[in-house]
């Protein structure tokens, strides 16, 4: 019989929670908004589709007012939660991940850069010339949720090496997106603008000096940077990533102290109850001191980074993120679809992914393993690299982003752009599980 009492409503809710806490799960409702904005773009009532996302939505405050479209307010605003997100992770991987040391950084630094430098290049190849030239950042992408989504459908087939390895090349990627859109795809600049921006960014690095450790003062702060940014030119998700990295990643209290004190309120709790009482119910006033100090003492032994990336990766990946693929992903298919499929911007997209991410990613990390310069993680071999550098090939999200950007908000060339991300993205789904999935493990290798 279980120690805890376990309400009816516990019951009714586990199966969604175990859901909710599976890797796979963000992936899954991703690409059941994709198919739901596909089906919708291409249904009877897609008037209805496209007429949502130019809804005009305005917020303001007597005369002051900001007033966009929907598809505005989610590409700028909510895309700013996500890249904050993108933020944090970045700076956690830097501390205390899988590019904290320079012996784990080099392969995957190399690996991303050559993953972004090769697709780029294929598009390059077959849109010089052309006024698409300007979208050769699209297939630079990595969608991080789709690809270790895919990774933890294999399960224990795959070595947890191979998962950091490529969770650490997605944030390499990662960075070299942002700088691709900050540097190339901002069209004008307001210095003014952007001086606000920067000067309220050295106020939130401040409130870390000064050791301000709630997130309030640092939410309040990032909304007005979020918006200097956007009159600025510099697009807004830029925000929110600068903004992540003056968010206090460092705990206030030593490992050896918090257990001592945890140690200590734990047995006060327990002597504190009365005789014959601990079944569920009230506590005592001593018990409440005691679980106030443990309280006190978990946040003092926590980061408010650590805790904001925790609290956020439910939003983002439940929430964000299909409404962003809701509003971007529905594409009206034309009955030629063919004609469409061989346009050199989706023909430059598609082999950019599915070629050019898995050549340059493989090709590297086989010369750095080759040389000594670098060695493959432990348990991973040329195959299992091999299989990653297909997953890196899921460009969507970063992808649709940056297409955005690159085309312009109802230009043809979007569309094509969208119908190349997204066949690329299955066909480089598909292809990295079925070549994970037949990998035998390194001992096996011989």
């Amino acid at each position: 019989m279980s120690p805890f009492h376990k309400p009816p409503i516990e019951k009714i809710l586990r199966p969604f929670e175990a859901f909710a806490r599976m890797q796979a799960a963000g992936g899954l409702v991703l690409m059941v908004a994709t198919i739901a904005a596909l089906v919708w773009a291409n249904s009877p009532w897609s008037e209805s589709y496209f007429a949502l996302w130019q809804t005009k939505l305005t917020v303001g405050l007597g005369h002051w007012q900001l007033s966009k479209e929907s598809i505005h307010w989610i590409n700028d605003g909510l895309m700013a939660v996500f890249f904050f997100l993108v933020g944090l992770e970045i700076k956690r991987e830097v501390l205390v991940g899988g590019l904290s040391t320079p012996r784990q950084t080099i392969m995957p630094i190399a690996a991303a850069v050559a993953g972004m430098v090769v697709p780029a290049l294929i598009f390059v190849a077959f849109n010089a010339g052309k006024e698409s030239l300007g979208g050769w950042g699209i297939p630079m992408a990595t969608d991080i949720a789709f690809a270790l989504g895919i990774l933890s459908l294999l399960g224990d087939r795959v070595p947890i090496s191979l998962k950091i390895f490529l969770t650490a090349v997605a944030i390499v990627d990662d960075i070299g997106a942002i700088l691709v859109i900050a540097l190339f795809y901002t069209s004008s600049l307001d210095i003014s603008a952007l001086a606000l921006g920067l000067f309220v960014l050295l106020l939130m690095f401040g409130l870390n000096r000064l050791g301000v450790r709630h997130s309030i003062p640092y939410l309040a702060l990032g909304m007005v940077m979020w918006l200097a940014f956007l009159i600025s030119g510099i697009h807004a998700t830029i925000a929110g990533v600068l903004a992540a990295m003056s968010i206090p990643a460092t705990t206030r209290i030593d490992c050896g102290r918090f257990v001592s004190i945890i140690k200590r309120n734990v047995n006060l709790y327990e002597k504190a109850h009365p005789p014959g009482a601990c079944m569920p119910g009230l506590n005592t006033k001593e018990q409440l001191r005691a679980l106030a100090a443990m309280e006190h003492t978990y946040k003092l032994g926590t980061t408010p980074l650590q805790n904001i990336e925790h609290g956020l990766h439910g939003w983002v990946s439940f929430g964000v993120m299909p409404i962003f693929a809701l509003a971007n992903a529905g594409v009206a298919l034309e009955a030629d679809i063919l004609t469409e499929l061989i346009h050199p911007v989706s023909v430059g997209i598609f082999f950019g992914l599915v070629l050019g991410k898995q050549a340059g990613i493989t090709a590297i990390c086989w010369l750095l393993n080759k040389t000594g310069i670098a060695r493959y993680p432990e348990g991973v071999s040329l195959r299992h690299i091999y299989g990653a550098g297909w997953l890196a090939g899921v460009g969507f999200t970063m992808s649709i982003f940056i297409a955005n950007l690159a085309f312009g908000e109802g230009s043809r060339l979007l569309e094509l752009a969208k119908i190349g991300i997204l066949f690329a993205s299955l066909m480089a789904g598909i292809g990295g599980f079925l070549v994970l999935q037949r990998t035998a493990p390194v001992e096996e290798d011989g």
